[in-house]
């Protein structure tokens, strides 16, 4: 990594750990030979002199000590495959050298090693219980079959011996819990903070492909009638053609420039060419009206008194409502069709709906528009509810309940095709939907 250096002791501590991975007992050797060698030279010293520093030369371990060292020693090296076995065979051997050794040889040491291993590698009852009945039994072999008296020195350093290992290999092991869980938490909140990117970047592109869809679906609607207008009366009313290609060339106009606002979204921040003029609402939707009238489609628009000035998502969302609604109108509802448009404030929502009168076109549906769905996440992720289906005794009507101040329960209903046998719904839902509808409306 640019920037950091590293010693020569770091380096070798960094080979050391990785030569100690890749041999795992090689560190359990080295310690049991350092513990074979501790013993040995305790089983020559003799403390008991009253000098301040034990003396050597006055006292020699036996074969049986020597043994029982090594045996001691030996077992330490399966201490971290076998940590409760060694613990066994190294307290069997300590209290068999407490019993026969006069005076013992410092065989308790390598208990000791055992214990602190059972420590490190359990839980806190499970070690208080362990070093518990050890320091216990240990002792109790000391005091009872030492020479001297019982409350020496050399039995009460096993109990203390014995505590510290215990107490030392739970201290370790719960560093390492902490350590542990610290590395856990912060992988957890990276996984977490990538998968809230992800999220917001499925969120965003569903975003844009919704209104990608909403300006695509309606001005190709458009230019698609005013060019079939065009090709019908070319040759026998000429002015009319003409004003047909106008509105072709408005309407295509149209949907570069909100293409080209779309799209600008996904400049960077920084870019002087982003757009910058405000997203369409209901203050356009005369615009949008006049366009669907050029194109030949009826409508009325009705406004109810009281409504107020919308939040800017609630109100795209409704312009948007109204754009795919009529644009749905003028491609299935077929000849001679009204459409009739209403926005009024009911208690803290305002309510949104499109009807018309046609009969259909005809024409099986495909099932592979995306109108509809993009009409319910809209009002879904503001909280709202949308209702849209055949209307009794002939027609649609699409419905979008929108709340202006906080969320209303979302309660989306899920609309049939827009094809002539999709307009004949069983009973029950034609009987709602009559029940729903606005009054004057044709049974």
């Amino acid at each position: 990594m640019a920037g950091v250096t590293t010693t020569p002791l770091g380096t070798a501590f960094t080979r050391s750990r990785s030569w100690a991975r890749a041999h795992p007992l090689a560190p359990d050797v080295l310690l049991a030979g350092a513990v074979l060698v501790a013993m040995l030279v305790g089983s020559f010293a003799d403390p008991s002199t009253g000098h301040n520093t034990p003396t050597f030369g006055t006292r020699s371990p036996t074969v049986p000590s020597v043994l029982l060292m090594v045996l001691g020693a030996a077992l330490i090296v399966m201490r971290r495959r076998r940590p409760r076995p060694v613990l066994l065979g190294t307290c069997a051997v300590t209290a068999l050298e407490l019993i026969t050794g006069d005076p013992p040889a410092p065989v308790v040491l390598s208990a000791v090693i055992a214990l602190y291993t059972v420590a490190a590698h359990t839980d806190r009852p499970t070690t208080w219980r362990v070093g518990l009945a050890t320091m216990t039994v240990l002792t109790a072999a000391a005091m009872c079959f030492s020479s001297g008296p019982w409350y020496g020195q050399a039995n009460l350093a096993i109990f203390a011996w014995s505590g510290m290992a215990s107490a030392a290999g739970d201290a370790v092991r719960s560093r390492r819990a902490f350590i542990d869980a610290i590395r856990e938490r912060a992988e957890r909140a990276e996984r977490t903070r990538e998968e809230e990117a992800r999220r917001r970047v499925a969120e965003e592109r569903l975003r844009i492909a919704r209104d990608l869809h909403d300006v695509v679906a309606h001005h190709i609607a458009l230019v698609n009638v005013q060019a079939g207008v065009a090709a019908h009366v070319m040759d026998k009313r000429p002015d009319q053609a003409k004003e047909a290609l106008a509105h072709v060339r408005e309407a295509s106009r149209s949907a570069l420039n909100e293409l080209r606002a779309t799209v600008g979204l996904l400049r960077q921040s920084g870019d002087p060419e982003a757009p910058t003029e405000p997203a369409p609402g209901l203050a356009h939707v005369d615009g949008l009206l006049e366009t669907f009238r050029n194109a030949g489609l009826p409508v009325t628009f009705v406004a109810g008194e009281g409504v107020p000035r919308l939040p800017a998502a609630v109100d795209l969302a409704a312009y948007r409502i109204i754009q795919e609604a009529l644009t749905n109108t003028r491609k299935h509802a077929g000849p001679g069709a009204r459409a009739e448009v209403s926005v009024v404030k009911v208690g803290p929502t305002v309510e949104v709906t499109v009807l018309d009168n046609g009969e259909g076109t005809g024409e099986p549906a495909d099932g592979g528009g995306h109108g509809l769905l993009g009409m319910r996440e809209r009002v879904t992720a503001l909280g709202g509810s949308l209702t849209a289906g055949p209307r009794y005794g002939g027609g649609f009507r699409t419905q979008a309940i929108l709340p202006v101040k906080g969320h209303v329960p979302a309660a989306t209903t899920t609309p049939p095709a827009r094809n002539p046998a999709a307009r004949t719904t069983d009973p029950a839902q034609t009987a709602q939907t009559a029940q729903t509808a606005p009054t004057g409306e044709t049974a």
